[in-house]
């Protein structure tokens, strides 16, 4: 891997662990576009590569948190074993949908969220 990929990954990393550790987002919301916009990664091959960082990132800001004792493991769990039914079926959707659709769709989500938080 040339020395510009390699050092371009590395600021999206830092920009989804900043953004995770500040905001409690980071992977699919910081990750995803920047693969897709400044290394021209394929929709679905962002999403994978994505999910692929998310677990070290989580794991790392989840017990960073729990050491500032804001972490509710047994709510926690409670969502999280259920998202794994809703990634299956994700994943599943998103093979079969379109990428540009998949695109849009994800675009409408930060531009709902983005809406939410700008008008109380």
């Amino acid at each position: 891997m040339d020395r510009r990929r390699t050092l371009t990954l590395a600021v999206i990393g830092t920009a989804a662990g900043l953004f995770s550790g500040l905001f409690g987002v980071g992977g699919g919301t910081v990750i995803v576009p920047l693969l897709i916009l400044w290394l021209g990664f394929g929709e679905r091959e962002a999403t994978g590569t994505s999910l692929a960082a998310i677990v070290l990132i989580a794991a790392v800001a989840a017990a960073t948190q729990g050491g500032y004792g804001n972490v509710h493991v047994q709510e926690g769990l409670l969502v999280g074993v259920p998202a794994v039914a809703g990634v299956l079926a994700g994943t599943w959707l998103q093979q079969r949908v379109p990428p540009r659709a998949v695109s849009l769709l994800f675009a409408a989500l930060i531009t709902v969220v983005a809406i939410d938080f700008l008008v109380p």
